[in-house]
């Protein structure tokens, strides 16, 4: 954004970033389709299943480089989470699906991308 200071206009002139929690930065996917995408996944449906379960109008391969994304990620995801709280107990045996649990678990919701960006003011994806 831009606060402009031309003419009658009492700005700043300086320029401000705005950040939407429901957007995934550099991504066309949305942060609530990508929750969505999880917790099927987390339900234990396969990753071809679930993203044909969305309709989304994307190739397969951008759900697979979603979720190759979360998971080169997830350090610093994991890392910002356990200051806020200490991770709930079982999630099984999948780093990815244990982040998920947790991050479910401090978002109270089941759009826990949108909650995490919001809360944390980063994006999820980097």
């Amino acid at each position: 954004m831009f606060c402009s200071d031309r003419g009658r206009r009492g700005g700043c002139g300086r320029t401000f970033s705005i950040f939407f929690a429901e957007v995934l930065p550099r991504h066309s996917v949305s942060a609530s389709l990508l929750a969505q995408l999880l917790t099927r996944l987390c339900d234990g449906t396969t990753l071809k299943a679930a993203a044909e379960a969305l309709h989304a109008p994307w190739a397969m391969e951008t759900f697979y480089r979603l979720i190759r994304r979360l998971r080169h990620r997830l350090d610093a995801v994991r890392a910002r989470l356990w200051r806020t709280c200490s991770p709930p107990a079982g999630g099984g045996s999948d780093p990815l699906w244990q982040t998920f649990e947790h991050l479910r678990g401090i978002a109270g919701t089941d759009d826990a991308v949108v909650a995490f960006q919001l809360r944390f003011q980063q994006p999820l994806l980097g």
